[in-house]
């Protein structure tokens, strides 16, 4: 049987077009402006003009945080009931003109009317109602927590209207304003949504829109007014924004590319799985970022499975988007049809083999068919390109372990399917894919409760739920943080002294600690350190580029310390406690000597109970089990990062490493650490601290020397997965977070402000665990 055309009218979205002029302005300060310079937005089914939109400029950027920043304070000061009743009216006001949005959608994006009136307007309603719940609760869920302020916000034109939402929504009920930039391709919905903003009693200036191309989002990128950016879009220009925003001391979130892998098991339910496959790869024409592009599929059924996907390819439908039995709607823009067919071509040219079932493409539009490719590489282009079209590359696996490494050999970390119906091996696999969302025995599930986001160059920060919250939020204890470190003055260095014994004397100089290992420096050079009083203490290394290798080399062997169980790394954390309370007047001897502390017992102290601090926190940073509309659970995991690079501070050179390294360690992370430049002795006499601890070799590594030279090195190496910088160097914070993009590791920087080391507010809580973990959602289905 075949459907006959269901064609949904465009009446009522015409209408509305035509009742605006096919014009818009800028919508800033809840009123529209004269238009400008102007640009088309085109239906790309048929090449048609729907309406002409203003090209922003810097000038118009200004106005708009000038409002959102005038209008912030008031806000914030509605309180989280007054914010959630507008936050509710506009998800009922989304519910009831939901149809004239999905066909206003279509028309510009060219997705298909099912997707848009079944997929995306539902998901923005949930996403309105379920924010209006957390600024009723703000005050109690997040009480130790406030607005970050005036928000920049840049999204992509796959999901228009879905992506205002995911960003709108949470910065609105944490109180803050926002300037948003919706894709020039894409603005139609942005435009509607903004006259849904005034009916709906949202103040002036809370929400700012400005139309536009690359250059508005320069413009809001590089404003000094906005505190925080959120971006979604492309691998490449995060790069940029990280780049741009390094050392301003904003806040940033991105959700980036994907190369997701779809991984078929043999005793998975083929048949399902293959139309969870057509989901994951076709759905939205595979311009999705979390699109299952990779089919990797276990070598005993490949053929089957195959054979299966073929024939579902062939009943797939292409045409008109506003047909409700269409499958496949029109790309974007020819733009992106000419990138699909440069890379298709480029995997014909390498031999292999492109199967596209035999369909009409319309004439005018742009279009592109379904497309199946075998026999790639996995160094090939199509297998490791975002496409970001309708097209699969298959390969085939043998085991699970060999399946774990095909799906993590890219750069990207977004989100991954697992179809089996072994549940002990679905998850078992799931946790060793590094992306931020795994789906299993489903695909493309969404839901504002649920935290998404990537790992590795698929970006940071989550979008929804608990976690999607704090990204809009900033801890009150920052506001705390002293102007600048409080660094005690130094006396003028004396020369060191002869050693007894002449040209024979035993070196007393301290070496680096690595893989659990004392170890001399590559460079054989060391440097002096001086006391309070300007006399030469001892000397310790002076780490170089290679040392910092090794230590991370030492750092990925270490991988028995991540799999270990929390309570056991809790257990090594008190041990260290212990060992270091033993020998507590001998490091409260050498930060006397150092420093010139006058209560040095204070801070040895305090360093034991943060090491119980974080002991106690190990095996009590739980995830949490989120509960969809779909039949199952979602499982967030709080993941460690991997292998963290840390800079410490010099004032309280015991405690503030002590603050940075048993966080990360505590939750499973290894760390290479550059202790304090000018004060490091007390890094280096925690070696056999760590040694009589049970400490693993590899998962703490000390290496003395420069902070700028080492931290630049932690910074460019593609082995690190974040770097941490709290010494107080406002340039050198600005300069990890800027060489940072090249792999875009996460970073932690303190800036030019210090930070009260003793306080838990300031150095604890989490907050801090929150840099040293990564959440994982796990969607696991029941019932169905």
């Amino acid at each position: 049987m075949e459907y006959g055309p269901a064609p949904e009218s465009t009446k009522e979205a015409q209408a509305w077009l035509e009742q605006r002029g096919r014009q818009f302005g800028l919508f800033i300060n809840n009123e529209w402006s004269a238009a400008g310079e102007l640009f088309a937005s085109i239906n790309p089914a048929n090449g048609s003009k729907l309406a002409d939109l203003t090209q922003g400029t810097a000038a118009d950027v200004d106005r708009a945080v000038a409002a959102a920043r005038a209008a912030q304070p008031a806000w914030q000061a509605l309180g989280g009931h007054g914010r959630a009743k507008v936050l509710y009216s506009i998800a009922r006001l989304m519910q009831k003109h939901a149809r004239l949005f999905a066909v206003l959608e279509t028309l510009d994006n060219g997705k298909t009317i099912r997707e848009t009136r079944d997929v995306d307007l539902p998901l923005v309603a949930r996403h309105f109602y379920h924010h209006a719940g957390w600024a009723q609760l703000q005050s109690e869920e997040f009480a130790d927590y406030r607005a970050v302020g005036v928000v920049g916000q840049i999204v992509p034109w796959n999901f228009p209207l879905l992506m205002l939402a995911w960003k709108i929504a949470p910065a609105l009920a944490a109180g803050n304003t926002v300037v948003f930039k919706p894709a020039e391709f894409t603005s139609l919905s942005a435009m509607l949504f903004a006259d849904i903003c005034v009916q709906a009693g949202v103040p002036a200036g809370v929400v700012n829109i400005v139309t536009g191309d690359g250059r508005v989002g320069e413009a809001i990128v590089k404003h000094q007014g906005i505190d925080k950016l959120a971006f979604t879009g492309s691998t490449e220009v995060g790069r940029l924004i990280r780049e741009a925003t390094a050392g301003s001391g904003k806040k940033l979130s991105l959700e980036l590319g994907g190369k997701s892998p779809f991984i078929v098991f043999e005793d998975a339910d083929l048949d399902a799985a293959v139309e969870g496959l057509v989901d994951s790869i076709w759905f939205n024409q595979g311009q999705v970022c979390c699109a299952g592009s990779r089919l990797l599929v276990q070598e005993s059924v490949q053929e089957k499975f195959l054979a299966k996907l073929r024939a579902r390819m062939d009943k797939l439908t292409l045409g008109s988007p506003l047909d409700k039995s269409m499958d496949i709607g029109a790309l974007v823009d020819p733009v992106q049809k000419q990138r699909i067919e440069g890379l298709v071509q480029s995997a014909r040219d390498e031999g292999c083999t492109v199967y596209q079932p035999a369909c009409e493409l319309p004439a005018d539009g742009s279009w592109f068919p379904p497309t199946l490719i075998t026999g790639a590489s996995t160094s090939a282009a199509v297998a490791q390109a975002e496409i970001f079209g309708p097209v699969l590359v298959a390969m085939s696996f043998r085991t699970p372990p060999e399946a774990v490494q095909l799906a993590n050999n890219t750069v990207y970390g977004l989100a991954a399917c697992v179809w089996t119906e072994n549940i002990s091996l679905a998850l078992d696999v799931a946790p060793a894919i590094k992306a931020g969302v795994v789906w299993i025995n489903t695909a493309n599930q969404f839901d504002a409760a649920c935290g998404f986001g990537g790992y590795r160059e698929s970006g940071y920060g989550r979008e929804g739920g608990r976690e999607g919250m704090y990204e809009y939020l900033t801890a009150k204890s920052e506001d705390a943080r002293p102007a600048a470190p409080v660094i005690e003055p130094k006396a003028k260095a004396k020369a060191a002294p002869v050693a007894a014994g002449g040209a024979f004397a035993i070196d007393r100089t301290a070496k680096l600690y690595i893989g659990g290992k004392q170890a001399r420096p590559d460079g054989a050079y060391s440097r002096a350190i001086h006391g309070a009083d300007g006399s030469f203490i001892a000397e310790v290394g002076e780490g170089n580029r290679k040392d910092i290798r090794n230590a991370v080399e030492a750092a990925h062997k270490a991988t028995g310390w991540t799999k270990a169980t929390a309570h056991n790394r809790a257990q090594v954390l008190y041990y260290i406690a212990e060992n270091l309370a033993a020998r507590g007047e001998e490091f409260a001897a050498r930060i006397a000597a150092m420093t010139g502390a006058k209560n040095a017992e204070k801070e040895v102290q305090a360093s034991i109970e943060r090491l119980f601090y974080y002991a106690a926190w190990a095996d009590k940073y739980d995830g949490l089990a989120h509960q969809p509309p779909m039949h199952g659970i979602t499982v967030a995991l709080n993941e460690p990062l991997g292998v963290i690079g840390i800079v410490c501070p010099n004032e309280a050179p015991l405690l503030g490493f002590i603050s940075l390294v048993a966080p990360a360690i505590a939750l499973g992370n290894r760390v290479v650490v550059v202790p304090s430049e000018a004060h490091p002795l007390s890094a280096t006499d925690l070696y056999q601290v760590l040694d009589t601890s049970d400490l693993p070799g590899g998962v703490v590594n000390i290496v003395t020397g420069s902070a700028d030279e080492l931290a630049r090195t932690l910074a460019t190496h593609s082995d690190i997965d974040a770097v941490w910088r709290h010494d107080g160097s406002a340039e050198g914070c600005a300069e990890v977070e800027r060489l940072s993009a090249t792999s875009l590791k996460r970073t932690w920087v303190g800036g030019a402000k210090g930070r009260d080391w003793y306080s838990t507010a300031q150095a604890g809580g989490r907050a801090v665990l929150a840099h040293a973990s990564q959440v994982k959602n796990i969607w696991i289905p029941y019932g169905v």
